[in-house]
């Protein structure tokens, strides 16, 4: 009997990956999958690290992010965080509790908040608690490629899934 030749398949992602015709949908085979589950080894990965730290990983990160770009606004935070307002104003308010951070209106618009970085806020995204985790992935050399590649996958999936101005808008008679 011939072999069955190796086919390409498209996977939810819309990327081909070989498959053998016989072998059908396998949740390895699965792009998402990968990165859904990578993220969360990387959530189990973090968790003791910041649990010595009285910090979740969301508050981690929204520290490195004030690291990077002080005296945010909430609004701009999140955006880049990729998080709605009621899930980060009662974060900011632990942060803030806790001694890393102060939110205050802005003063050239009372509607906004403004938040940054306390030295203690500094100084604890200086210690980079998640560096060991680099040499963890095994990726050596490649994490900055990988890390790139992933970040690229993100990107083109938001704007691949943007509604359009006036897409989904019945014309009015």
């Amino acid at each position: 009997m011939p072999k069955t030749p190796t086919a390409k398949t498209p996977d939810l992602t819309g990327s081909a990956s070989p498959r053998s015709a016989g072998e059908g949908k396998k949740l390895a085979n699965y792009l998402c999958f990968a990165i859904y589950s990578a993220n969360l080894a990387f959530g189990r990965a973090y968790k003791p690290l910041l649990d010595k730290l009285g910090l979740t990983y969301t508050q981690y990160i929204a520290l490195v992010a004030l690291s990077e770009e002080d005296d945010q606004t909430v609004r701009a935070l999140g955006e880049r965080l990729f998080l709605e307002s009621n899930t980060l104003t009662p974060m900011l308010k632990k942060l803030e509790s806790i001694g890393y951070l102060n939110r205050q209106r802005d003063s050239a618009d009372e509607r906004q908040v403004r938040v940054s970085l306390t030295p203690a806020g500094r100084q604890l995204v200086e210690t980079d608690p998640g560096a060991m985790l680099v040499e963890a992935t095994g990726l050596g050399e490649n994490f900055p490629a990988a890390q790139k590649t992933v970040a690229r996958i993100r990107d083109n999936l938001l704007r691949a899934t943007q509604v359009e101005p006036g897409a989904g808008e019945q014309a009015i008679s």
